[in-house]
């Protein structure tokens, strides 16, 4: 399941998806920025997730999910590089398949440093104002207002939701299908919906951290 090729794409599917429905949570839970309530809703979300243990437990296995995820799509764009050190005389790369296709260990590791940079930002200081227990969280609300002032902070947020959104274009299909999901009627609707998902999700995840710079929330 984790040495084979086949086992590290099952891997990569089930991870996937687990963390497709984490991004629609978190989604929903920081949409509520929008309510123009001075992050009242928002930060009520955010400490319920917090203060709760079972938020907190899904938050471990969420770790887990995402680290196995990382090392599983590493290993395999490390194990297909290394199939053929001399690249063919003719390249029929890019026939058939979408640029972003080919380069999901390249978006991948920029999702991950922008990661890196999203925890430090906002995980770390709430773990570490509750010494990593459940506790009160600090005011998150207030906490993007100040990191979304800086213009650079917002520049490098919106390259990562535009290099998340290209993952997802081609990861959503891939999972699915490397799950067994081969039925063409079901295919074309999964295709729909995973492109809708690469659209929709990303998008609204970079309004948020434009909406701060740029005043359109009160």
């Amino acid at each position: 399941m984790f040495t084979s090729s086949v086992g590290k794409k099952l891997v990569m599917g089930f991870t996937g998806i687990f963390l497709v429905l984490f991004l629609t949570v978190h989604v929903g839970l920081n949409a509520c920025i929008w309510a123009n309530d001075n992050g009242e809703m928002f930060n009520k979300g955010a400490h319920f997730m917090g203060a709760n243990w079972v938020p907190r437990l899904l938050e471990i296995g969420l770790f887990l999910g995402l680290i196995l995820h990382i090392i599983q799509g590493l290993t395999l764009e490390l194990t297909n590089r290394s199939k053929r050190s001399v690249p063919y005389a003719v390249n029929y790369g890019n026939r058939g398949s979408k640029w972003y296709s080919r380069s999901m260990g390249l978006l991948g590791t920029l999702i991950l440093l922008f990661l890196i940079l999203h925890l430090y930002n906002f995980w770390l200081p709430n773990r570490s104002h509750q010494g990593f227990l459940l506790g009160e969280e600090i005011n998150l609300y207030q906490k993007m207002q100040e990191v979304f002032s800086n213009l650079v902070v917002v520049i490098v947020y919106v390259l990562g939701c535009i290099s998340l959104a290209y993952h997802l274009a081609h990861g959503v299909q891939s999972a699915f299908k490397t799950l067994g999901v081969h039925n063409k009627r079901w295919l074309v609707l999964i295709s729909c919906v995973g492109y809708a998902f690469a659209i929709i999700v990303p998008l609204l995840f970079a309004l948020m951290p434009l909406s701060f710079y740029f005043g359109w929330i009160s």
